[in-house]
């Protein structure tokens, strides 16, 4: 760590007066006094009212009164313990400062840090309140950079001055090659050079959403004006950019970050056409104010340069934070004109991607195949809902390279890049499977049907129904503002209904986000689904369907006996049916168009077993519960709905296939204890003629098994012959299950 001038001036000034007074030891008192000649810290004196000849006279009067070595004893003089320690806090305090000098405020900081010295006690003295404003003064009138101490004798001292401000900003027009050329955007670069060019408040601020390419604008700016392609006026222009950060870390002194502000803009000032990016201008609000002093803020440290007109200023922020931090600036908002940077449009993105492709294919080495672009482009549009055209296709080219870089191909020598790799990468940041994007392959779908139907048994209307919703989206015939399907599925319990949701996610490869309608029976449980207003408690943590939605955007979104619920619930599902998006109490939208919303219900089954009774004997169950459920939700919800499902009642041969079913999972488990199971004929006929009751559908099968099969199964496991596994044969005697002998 160097020593700036006037420190190594007072250091060497101390040693003299220690010499003088026949003093052993150099101590802070004795650095103290040193300083106190010099004429900054003399006028940092006066700005508080402290006359600099008293302050001297008050420690040298006090090294008067110091113990002396006598006359004619040889001594060395030497640092004393409290001189060490104070100038390892000065170095500390550099450091802090991110300095690699120590100068006078460093010093005299530390001196204050020494609260037993003699030294803390005069300065706190003669200060008083006023530290704050004595440092300020004191950083203000030492300039480290302008003494610093050259390690080269033939070096020019000036010009680490001259060049300080350098530090804080990064020349775009020296790096601009380093970055992705600008594609498209002529409007807007040419509205900026436009607003760059005027006579007054000639400076641009760019407002979009984060990814759409307001950095990618300055910097192809930037290589206009090193084409030459812009008029007289700019063509010498030089583009810089200030980090906010940078400025203010390391301002450990009231004063430090002012005068970093001033050091910047009078050096921009004096090259002459120079333009000023800063980035995330919105941070500039507040930066650097302390508890209610709105002066030291540094927006309006820049309203002087703002409105002179000698340096231009581009500033880029987002909706959000330009209205939260800057409208409420007017002063700041009429020294800017606004342009806004929208999302390019999916032709003008695949554009844009086409002109990066190059340099991608350079980079990683590898070949992108032909409609790689447009696929990226449409695919990240779809599934990538809380992101913005271009970042966001450009990230799914440049993951999907680095992937082929590491993971190359060993069968061909060229390395490509192709849809279906694509694919599998977006399937990893959706959260989705990878057969769900390939819109090339519908074999999935061509066979969703059968597949369907090998699992739900009776219900072919219903499965066919769903299937039809489902391949109607998938064709690009449906509605791409709402969700992929909205179904309300009806029908008595225990009839497939919820099975059928989870039988479609799993089929679709997506995942199954299910919500239990019956927790939100009170009228103020909607805070649960989208979050709490704010004031009340919860606001934080947002809603619980708005965060599974985001997490999980491509989803099957089941809930589950709907009718539960309370009726105003109901009301947050019109927007989500109807323009596939829902707002959160933080105001930000969850996206439903990759979503397929299933609903169950069983309303009016009291109404069911009525169907056959009197003059409505021919109406059926489902269709005697489907007029029930029409009087039990609102018109407006029902006639947003895809369709509505009946779901028809249980028969004995739908039984039968589910008692097979059951039965096959249960095998299942007992395979995996090498154990195989055997049932005779009239202990099948048994299980069925207990399970099978229309009212209460295949739950009922479930809870016979429960309570005939499994603990007969279960004593033989644990107790029994089936310890070590083995074959068992269940036969019926005399109504019961029983283990048959042999």
């Amino acid at each position: 760590m160097k020593n700036s001038n006037s420190t190594s001036a007072a250091i060497r000034l101390a040693i003299e007066s220690c010499d003088t007074w026949h003093h052993e030891f150099v101590t802070p008192e004795h650095v103290l006094f040193a300083i106190s000649r010099q004429e900054q810290f003399q006028d940092a004196l006066l700005d508080i009212n402290v006359d600099p000849e008293e302050f001297s006279t008050s420690v040298g009067e006090y090294l008067d009164s110091l113990e002396r070595v006598p006359e004619g004893v040889r001594y060395t003089i030497e640092g004393s313990h409290q001189f060490s320690e104070m100038m390892t806090l000065a170095v500390r305090q550099a450091q802090y400062a991110d300095i690699d000098v120590v100068d006078v405020p460093q010093i005299i900081a530390a001196m204050l840090m020494l609260e037993e010295s003699r030294a803390a006690y005069e300065l706190n003295r003669h200060i008083g309140d006023s530290h704050g404003e004595f440092m300020a003064s004191l950083v203000s009138n030492y300039d480290e950079r302008e003494t610093v101490v050259s390690t080269d004798p033939s070096g020019d001292e000036a010009e680490p001055h001259r060049q300080a401000w350098r530090e804080f900003v990064t020349c775009i027009s020296d790096t601009y090659t380093q970055h992705n050329p600008l594609i498209g955007r002529d409007a807007e670069l040419e509205r900026t050079i436009q607003v760059l060019c005027r006579k007054d408040k000639n400076n641009p601020l760019h407002v979009g959403e984060a990814g759409v390419g307001k950095t990618a604008l300055v910097y192809g700016l930037a290589a206009r004006i090193a084409r030459g392609d812009v008029p007289d006026r700019l063509k010498q222009s030089r583009i810089y950019m200030m980090d906010m950060g940078t400025m203010i870390a390391g301002a450990q002194f009231r004063g430090d970050f002012e005068k970093r502000i001033k050091q910047v803009m009078e050096g921009l000032a004096a090259e002459g056409h120079a333009i000023l990016y800063i980035d995330e201008i919105h941070n500039m609000v507040g930066a650097g104010r302390t508890g209610g002093d709105a002066s030291l803020d540094a927006s309006n440290m820049l309203k002087p340069y703002l409105e002179s007109g000698e340096i231009r200023f581009i500033g880029s922020t987002t909706y959000d934070e330009y209205n939260r931090y800057i409208a409420s600036q007017k002063s700041l908002v009429r020294r800017f004109q606004q342009i806004d940077i929208a999302e390019p449009s999916i032709d003008d993105a695949v554009r844009i991607l086409e002109g990066l492709r190059p340099g991608y294919e350079k980079f990683h080495g590898v070949k992108f195949a032909t409609g790689a672009m447009e696929f990226a482009v449409r695919q990240t549009a779809r599934h990538i809902s809380d992101r913005f055209l271009p970042d966001k296709a450009i990230d799914l080219i440049d993951e999907a390279g680095a992937y082929r870089e590491t993971h190359p191909l060993t069968s061909q020598k060229r390395q490509t890049v192709d849809r279906r790799l694509m694919g599998e990468i977006l399937a990893k940041m959706c959260k989705i499977d990878a057969t769900a994007l390939r819109d090339t392959s519908n074999v999935a779908l061509q066979t969703l049907a059968d597949d369907m139907r090998a699992e739900i048994f009776g219900q072919d209307r219903a499965v066919n129904e769903v299937v039809e919703a489902v391949q109607m989206a998938k064709a690009g015939l449906g509605d791409d503002d709402k969700p992929m399907a909205s179904l309300l599925f009806v029908g008595p319990t225990g009839v497939g209904k919820t099975e059928v949701a989870r039988t479609l996610a799993r089929q679709l490869g997506v995942s199954l986000v299910r919500f239990d309608m019956s927790e939100y029976a009170e009228k103020h449980a909607v805070a649960k689904l989208i979050g709490a207003p704010a004031g009340y408690v919860g606001y934080e943590d947002g809603g619980q369907l708005t965060a599974a939605l985001r997490k999980s955007p491509n989803c099957v979104l089941l809930f589950d006996e709907i009718e539960k619920a309370h009726p105003d619930i109901f009301n947050i599902f019109l927007q989500m049916m109807d323009y596939a998006t829902l707002t959160d109490n933080h105001g930000q939208r969850a996206d439903l168009r990759g979503t397929i919303i299933i609903m169950t219900s069983n309303a009016g089954a009291q109404y069911a077993s009525r169907a056959s009774i009197g003059f409505m004997g021919g109406v059926s169950r489902g269709e005697a519960m489907l007029a029930q459920v029409k009087k039990t939700f609102k018109p407006e919800f029902i006639n947003r709905l895809t369709d509505i499902v009946v779901f028809g009642d249980m028969t004995r041969q739908m039984a039968s296939l589910i008692l097979d079913k059951k039965l096959a999972k249960l095998q299942q488990k007992l395979t995996a204890k090498n154990v195989t199971m055997h049932l005779t004929d009239s202990a099948r006929q048994l299980l069925l003629s207990r399970g099978f009751t229309p009212e209460y559908g295949a739950r009922e099968i479930d809870r016979v098994i429960g309570s005939m099969l499994k603990p007969l199964l279960m004593r033989e496991l644990l107790f029994g012959s089936l310890k070590k596994g083995g074959e068992v044969s269940v036969a019926e005697s005399k109504g019961q299950l029983v283990i048959a002998n042999g």
